[in-house]
């Protein structure tokens, strides 16, 4: 005895089995990107890249919960040689707030992994309580930068303008979902900035 399943039929079985094979292969080229070791930039000038930063996308963090918008980095070099990282944010209730801490570069002279500190000044010294801050991706000119860490949990896409055109944010977006970095929860940051 024989079955005649119908050519529609036929053809959304094999729809299916396609889909369900390229969901595999997106999913295990995501787990070999997240054990894959992370890259950074081959090197960062200091100079350059301190100042003025706006947060434009964010993966969620506890430290940020509050931020609501206008998220903001201002990096400055420290007397001691070491950056001083002031971010700040405004609630949904208006309300400002701000993080002042200490970064230090772990692999001078390229500058590419820093480990930063948000403990009172008088203890940053100590190595602990410090965060990974790894710059993944930027541009020649130092408009947009991309920043991470190694587990992949955190991740920043910073510009120079509060208003970027979204084709690069999209672009940097990109790369970091090719490093495997999880963009489902990604947030893209108000800025009211004009």
């Amino acid at each position: 005895m024989t079955t005649n399943i119908p050519k529609a039929g036929f053809k959304l079985a094999k729809i299916a089995v396609g889909a369900a094979v390229l969901i595999g292969l997106g999913a295990a080229t995501m787990a070999y990107a997240q054990t894959k070791p992370l890259q950074t930039v081959e090197k960062v000038e200091l100079d350059r890249y301190l100042g003025m930063w706006y947060e434009v996308a964010r993966k969620p963090l506890v430290f940020q919960k509050s931020c609501d918008r206008d998220v903001t980095a201002v990096y400055t070099l420290n007397e001691n040689g070491n950056i001083n990282v002031n971010n700040s944010c405004f609630a949904k209730d208006g309300t400002k707030k701000q993080s002042i801490g200490e970064a230090f570069v772990q692999n001078a002279p390229f500058n590419t992994k820093l480990k930063v500190s948000f403990l009172p000044e008088s203890i940053r010294w100590l190595p602990i309580g410090r965060g990974d801050y790894w710059v993944l991706k930027a541009d020649e000119d130092y408009q947009t930068v991309l920043v991470g860490e190694p587990r992949r949990k955190y991740m920043w896409v910073l510009s120079r303008s509060a208003h970027p055109v979204q084709a690069v944010v999209q672009d940097y977006l990109n790369y970091a979902k090719s490093v495997g970095y999880d963009l489902s929860d990604v947030i893209h940051t108000k800025q009211t900035a004009k």
